[in-house]
């Protein structure tokens, strides 16, 4: 056997061997304001993404992907269909092997308040990570688009005799200022971190971008458990790991950055896909992204999935081929489910179950699960909320002075539509 094929495999088990020995924490309790009112009823990571998905399929993804099967998801805000979703998709785990996805709601475990930061989610539930025994804790946030192998993460973490490690972004400097922003030296060891600086520190060798941290980490167990109780007593913290636990750690003790560029997997020509689907634009645009011939984001990737529960649905339908009155999509994602009689989408996401009915139009938009979109209704540049019935003859982003007066309309002009906006009183746990 070669050196590198020996080297190779000796890599792969000392990665296999620091993942069996870690336990995820997945934090998905915001209510992501920014997406509006999209996020009326359901937390931000259960919100859903790519025709089929919910952004809290991809970190878990990554992390069985990875070789973590020990995951806790701490909710808070409406985490009603979160919670859902993830007990019916993701039950497959064995606990006869200590595998598991735990759902761990807010439960005023150790004070009567509800979780206060980052670090105090965490810390509330300390008893239930050392339950798990596990020598490292890595820390997720629930909400962000991305395929990245956290084995490699924990590697770097180890062969650098950090305490802390964090995953770091390039971003373009003007784009950090909404970032934690690390400053590094030449071994890539965190020598300064500033939560949403007003003037970014470049990076060394890019003066246009800035290391920006992705919110995961991955601690030492114990070091990790120290600093939570330590925090816990102070007073003046907001308890925060960007804003308070990684300022006081740094000058103390070692705190390693990982490049999201060692890491991320199916990277493209160079593009390390990640993506913050905070706002309504951009939500909008990475669903668009992924009616392109070859979109950044490759879901058909066999070798690194992502995993979702799916309801059992008919097949896609289109039917009709008369004179203007043809059922067909093109440069778009049909989900199972659906049924476009005579009707024309176009660069449109079709979640499951939506009904598209004759002689409608839709251009560029996201229609979320079991939406219909009745007769002769024009959709350019919309995001359809789960549920709603757009009425006949009904045409949103055409005029989007008229939009504003009834639905809620983006800096860049894509409108939000949800059933609440059109009057219809739906049932309220999706």
């Amino acid at each position: 056997m070669s050196q590198t094929r020996q080297a190779d495999q000796n890599s792969d088990r000392f990665i296999s061997t620091l993942t069996k020995n870690t336990v995820a924490m997945i934090l998905a309790g915001g209510r992501g304001s920014r997406l509006k009112s999209l996020t009326d009823w359901r937390a931000k990571p259960a919100v859903q993404f790519g025709g089929k998905f919910r952004i809290i399929d991809f970190p878990l993804s990554n992390c069985v992907n990875s070789g973590i099967r020990r995951i806790n998801v701490a909710t808070q805000y409406k985490a009603q269909s979160l919670i859902q979703h993830i007990q019916r998709g993701w039950g497959f785990l064995r606990g006869e092997f200590n595998e598991y996805v735990n759902i761990i709601p807010a439960q005023q475990r150790i004070s009567e308040e509800w979780y206060k930061g980052t670090a105090d989610a965490v810390y509330q539930n300390i008893d239930i990570l050392r339950e798990g025994g596990a020598e490292y804790v890595l820390i997720l946030a629930g909400d962000h688009i991305y395929k990245m192998d956290y084995g490699k993460m924990l590697a770097t973490h180890v062969r650098s005799n950090a305490d802390m490690t964090v995953a770091c972004i390039n971003v373009p400097l003007e784009d950090a200022k909404g970032f934690g922003v690390l400053a590094v030296d030449g071994t890539d060891r965190v020598v300064e971190f500033a939560e949403k600086p007003a003037n970014p520190k470049h990076m060394p060798d890019d003066p246009t971008k800035a290391f920006a941290s992705m919110g995961i980490y991955v601690f030492n167990a114990k070091f990790l458990y120290e600093q939570l109780i330590r925090d816990a007593g102070d007073s003046k913290s907001s308890h925060d790991f960007g804003g308070d636990i990684i300022p006081y750690i740094i000058k103390k003790y070692k705190i390693q950055a990982h490049r999201f560029t060692d890491s991320c997997v199916g990277a493209q020509n160079g593009n390390y896909y990640w993506r913050d689907v905070g706002t309504i634009d951009a939500y909008w645009e990475a669903n668009m992204e992924l009616t392109k011939v070859i979109p950044e984001l490759n879901l058909y990737d066999r070798e690194w999935p992502i995993w979702t529960y799916q309801e059992q649905l008919p097949p896609a339908k289109f039917v009709f081929r008369d004179e203007g009155r043809t059922g067909k999509a093109t440069d778009s994602l049909v989900s199972g489910g659906c049924l476009i009689s005579g009707a024309c989408v176009t660069n449109t996401v079709l979640f499951s179950d939506v009904r598209v009915h004759s002689y409608a139009n839709i251009d560029g938009s996201v229609i979320l699960p079991k939406a219909t979109i009745h007769r002769h209704v024009i959709l350019k540049n919309v995001v359809v909320d789960r549920g709603c019935v757009i009425p006949e003859g009904m045409q949103i982003g055409v005029d989007l002075a008229l939009d504003a007066e009834r639905f809620y309309v983006s800096e860049k002009g894509i409108v939000l539509v949800t059933p609440d906006m059109l009057g219809q009183d739906l049932y309220r746990v999706v």
